[in-house]
């Protein structure tokens, strides 16, 4: 081999090894990335099931406050009719007073803000639970999105350090890119494909 030659073989081995040192850095930030797409995924997942959780129980609690009060109110009303056809004073004093009693119950059952517990109240916070739920949700979709993008950019470097084809280098560069888009959408504006997909489908 002649010097020339072996001159063109050291430029060539210096050009794969530099190259090579490139694809590494960008596999090895993708990688970072990847890692805090995935946690940022994981918890916008907990805080979905966690969110989904108090929902559920709010309804449950609204749906047996309702049931209380419409208990409570069709036995007044029996009891009402009752009154209405005492003759004897003293039993419909008491029928009044029992009346009374329960119309108040039903009434704090339907609207409690002391307590937060009322209907209206108990409606009002299971509405915000599901708000919380659907905000975890689409962020955590937008999470998997991006960490999908980090997997295949990672995935395409890799190839380009055994197939040495340039494009795989700056197509995995670009899918980090959309994957950092994405990370960003789910932090600052989660809804903002469904808005999209809406947008779009009108």
């Amino acid at each position: 081999m002649s010097a020339h030659e072996h001159m063109e073989h050291a430029e060539h081995v210096e050009h794969a090894v530099h190259s090579n040192k490139k694809i590494a850095l960008l596999i090895a930030v993708l990688a970072l990335f990847l890692a805090f797409s995935e946690t940022l995924g994981k918890s916008a997942q907990t805080s979905a099931i966690t969110d989904n959780v108090a929902t559920n129980d709010l309804w449950a609690f609204f749906q047996a406050k309702t049931i209380r009060m419409t208990v409570l109110r069709t036995a007044a009303e029996q009891m009402q009719i009752e009154a209405d056809h005492a003759a004897n004073a003293d039993l419909k004093a008491r029928l009044t007073k029992t009346i009374d009693a329960w119309t108040k119950t039903a009434d704090r059952y339907d609207d409690e803000p002391s307590s937060n517990e009322g209907r209206k109240q108990l409606a009002e916070r299971a509405k915000q639970a599901e708000h919380k739920r659907e905000l975890a949700l689409a962020r955590y979709h937008q999470y998997e999105i991006a960490s999908a993008a980090f997997q295949i950019g990672i995935v395409l470097a890799s190839a380009e350090v055994i197939t040495g084809m340039a494009a795989l280098g700056w197509l995995s560069g670009l899918l980090g890119i959309c994957g950092l888009g994405f990370m960003a959408l789910g932090l600052w504006v989660p809804h903002a494909l469904d808005f999209l997909l809406h947008a779009g489908s009108h």
